[in-house]
């Protein structure tokens, strides 16, 4: 990258800009999918179909970054065998895994419950770095966090009195999508020891998207009727992660990565918030406000780090 770079992207105005951005571009993610379904005529109980929709999405949005790196010449387009294999394990469990217990889960719950759900990623990404690395072990405040944020996720799920409103299909897929997204995150961490962490979002995206396009094709998936609006919203998906994954990218690449982590906590307020405007779901209810509130804690407690 040009030095001009570093230097943006340094300045701490322009930091906290980005890092708001990403959050407010992945919180929009949940009412834009669901709209999505809407608009491209897929059912709660269509899988193939979803599979079709999410496929079409992240092989445009990797297709979308390999320009990109290779404009901003970027190794994009040279990949051995051994970085293929690892980019096609990346890409089948980061994006094919993952996206497909979280767009079924996301068509049995609401956009709402998904967001703060889908915020266990950071606890169990904690939980995973225990054992795997020897210094990043858990901590008082990191048990602290995770039990907090636990318990945000058990109080979204109340329905009233003492009932519990939990469902396999629809909160149990979102928290297992949140599960797979932190041990891929594990594994892509390894990757980018090696591999251009541009190119390898890029064609891990690509990939990925490419496994569930070809899965929701065989499985018979197919989507409605493509209009003007579905397209439009289709394109804003795909740049969604591409423009996301890219900034925050660099944010992490140029500035301490407790700096930059510390901002997750606005995923679920965001999707929170969107869901309720453009979707009309009921945010202002007591438990989903205390719910919020001890996932941002949780998330907080466990990033949270001494910056020098």
């Amino acid at each position: 990258m040009p030095k001009i770079s570093s230097e943006l992207f340094t300045r701490r105005p322009i930091v906290i800009a980005a890092a708001i951005l990403c959050t407010l571009l992945w919180g929009s993610a949940y009412p834009s999918i669901k709209t999505g379904y809407i608009l491209w005529e897929i059912q709660a109980n269509d899988i193939p179909a979803q599979m079709v929709f999410s496929g079409m999405r992240f092989l445009l949005a990797g297709s979308v970054l390999v320009f990109l790196a290779y404009i901003l010449k970027r190794p994009a387009l040279n990949i051995n065998g051994s970085k293929l294999r690892q980019l096609t394990v990346l890409g089948a469990t980061q994006t094919t895994l993952q996206y497909v217990f979280f767009y079924i889960g996301l068509a049995y719950t609401t956009g709402m419950k998904a967001s703060i759900l889908n915020a266990t990623m950071t606890f169990f990404s904690v939980i995973l770095a225990h054992f795997i690395y020897t210094n990043d072990k858990l901590n008082q405040r990191k048990i602290l966090g995770c039990s907090i944020g636990f318990a945000g996720v058990i109080i979204v799920n109340f329905n009233g009195g003492f009932d519990v409103n939990f469902t396999l299909m629809g909160e149990g897929s979102v928290i297992f999508a949140a599960f797979v997204l932190a041990a891929s995150s594990i594994y892509g961490k390894k990757v980018s020891q090696t591999i251009d962490p541009m190119q390898m979002t890029a064609w891990q995206l690509s990939i990925g998207g490419a496994i569930l396009l070809v899965m929701g094709f065989v499985t018979g998936g197919e989507v409605g009727t493509v209009s003007t609006a579905s397209v439009l919203l289709l394109i804003y998906l795909a740049l969604l992660s591409s423009i996301a994954f890219t900034l925050w990218s660099l944010l992490l690449k140029y500035n301490p990565v407790g700096m930059i982590v510390i901002f997750s906590f606005l995923i679920p307020v965001f999707g929170t918030v969107l869901s309720g405007v453009f979707l009309g779901e009921p945010i202002f209810e007591w438990k989903n406000f205390i719910a919020l509130m001890f996932v941002c804690f949780g998330i907080y407690f466990v990033t949270r780090v001494k910056v020098r």
